[in-house]
């Protein structure tokens, strides 16, 4: 048998740590087996999904330097590895599935299940849905969809019993079938759900090992339902622990950068990332923490991942970082230093922004020191930041809240472009619906950003730096402004 394993991100956001660190494992197994590396793309939100956040996540998992045998990009023999172009192959798929009788058209409307959700919670019932259509003869179901009646297609989960798989890492897991409810498999617009396109692109691709997040163990039994129900052979499962915060909740960006660009543009080393992301779920030897990939992957064990739940240590990832860095040649060093902040593409982006205040080619370096840099330190200047007759919590939140606003939809469904204009237009909307004057929130993310009261035009400055530095900056200064003392009387 040829292991053949898969990553499959969804383009709906910002390339995410917790992407790079499951494919890792997916490439260094398939290459310790001398197997293939598949990357499909699961788009089938079409509301969410873009083709910038498809690009995005190709460029940085190259960036981490894990490259795939058959892609969108690359194309193979299972192709199209793009989920939006294979809807007619779904459409096929959940008919068998209502032949067999496994699945069955539900007509209920979102009125009515909004309502069923509602008394549901009032009584302290189980959410899920209550199999209303699901007795519906096969003649009136046919009937009221070739009426044109909008419909889904639900999975048949069984009533009784367990379904019970075995996990690569965790052993035996059994699900009381009575606490799965029938999920929905094709929406009303014809595209498929996670579940029905991920079973079955995994067996038209030919997957052997589905090797992905904890998170997905709930979501297994009706996946196992769905091979039974149309005959295949499972692959094996191997769920790999979540990424936490200290708190050991899951990593998310509240807490934690976890866009793959904020690691690129604050300086981490793409082989130090990949070295941290591999301990946390593996390690190579007791004594030891720094390895290259090629190391990994000839020493690697799957049966040797840890169920725990690994931390995701900033201090731990730039120390680490930091061995890599000290061990470099000077001359490579270099190189990784034009080629990260210092190149010649990264000046054109910032001298047009600078120039005009220049007087001596020295000067550059004091007008533009913030835009090579990765995090700041926001305490020497966090009184600043705080406008007369506001106070420092007050900024911290406003700021908090403005910078989870970027990533929210604004208009057309679409979160705020990172681009000067468009960020102008969505800050000053911002602060008049909170109240805010525009200078006071302009120079309080002005001194967030760059750590200076006068730079160039603020929502340029924010577009050179990017969404990850600009995200985390402010997030961070808002951290800082929340933990000050409130004022005195």
């Amino acid at each position: 048998m040829t292991v053949r394993v898969r990553i499959a991100p969804s383009p709906t956001g910002d390339p995410h740590v917790g992407t790079a660190y499951i494919a890792l494992f997916n490439y260094v197994f398939a290459r310790k087996n001398g197997g293939q590396f598949i990357l499909r793309i699961e788009d089938t939100d079409r509301t969410r999904s873009t083709l910038e956040s498809e690009a995005a996540i190709l460029r940085a998992l190259r960036w981490v330097g894990l490259e795939w045998d058959e892609g969108p990009d690359k194309g193979g023999p299972h192709g199209p590895y793009r989920q939006s172009e294979r809807a007619e192959i779904y459409r096929q798929h959940a008919q068998m599935l209502i032949d067999k009788g496994a699945a069955y058209r539900c007509f209920c409307t979102a009125e009515r299940l909004a309502e069923l959700r509602k008394r549901q919670m009032a009584e302290k019932k189980n959410l899920g849905y209550d199999g209303l259509c699901r007795d519906l003869s096969r003649e009136e179901s046919d009937k009221r969809a070739a009426a044109g009646e909008p419909f889904v297609v639900r999975l048949a989960m069984p009533r009784e019993g367990d379904t019970v798989f075995p996990d690569r890492l965790r052993g035996e897991i059994k699900f009381a079938n009575a606490g799965v409810d029938d999920q929905v498999l094709l929406k009303s617009d014809g595209f498929p759900t996670y579940h029905l396109a991920n079973v079955v692109d995994d067996h038209l691709m030919g997957i052997t090992h589905v090797i992905r997040a904890e998170e997905w163990i709930s979501s297994t039994p009706k996946h196992v339902v769905l091979y039974q129900a149309f005959g295949w052979q499972a692959p094996e499962f191997v769920h790999m622990p979540l990424l936490r915060n200290k708190d050991k909740s899951k990593i998310s960006k509240r807490k934690n950068p976890v866009s793959l660009d904020y690691y690129r543009d604050a300086g981490i080393l793409p082989e130090a990332l990949r070295n941290f992301l591999a301990l946390m779920g593996w390690s190579i030897a007791a004594d030891r923490e720094k390895f290259t990939l090629q190391e990994m992957i000839e020493a690697f064990d799957i049966d040797r991942v840890s169920t725990g739940e690994p931390v995701f240590d900033l201090v731990k990832l730039i120390d680490l970082n930091g061995q890599y860095i000290r061990e470099m040649s000077e001359d490579e060093l270099v190189e990784r230093l034009l080629s990260w902040r210092l190149s010649k593409e990264s000046f054109r982006k910032v001298m047009p922004l600078v120039r005009e205040r220049m007087k001596t080619l020295s000067d550059f370096i004091a007008l533009g020191d913030f835009f090579f840099t990765g995090d700041l330190d926001h305490k020497p200047f966090a009184a600043a930041m705080v406008s007369k007759g506001r106070t420092p919590s007050e900024t911290g939140k406003i700021l908090q809240e403005y910078i989870e606003k970027v990533d929210e939809p604004w208009k057309e469904a679409r979160r705020v472009p990172f681009e000067d204009k468009a960020l102008e237009e969505f800050s000053r909307t911002f602060a008049e619906e909170k109240g805010w004057k525009v200078k006071e929130l302009f120079m309080a993310l002005r001194l967030a950003v760059t750590g200076k009261s006068a730079t160039p035009p603020l929502f340029a400055t924010m577009e050179v730096l990017g969404r990850e530095l600009t995200r985390k900056r402010v997030r961070d200064a808002a951290e800082t402004l929340k933990a000050l003392p409130p004022p005195k009387a």
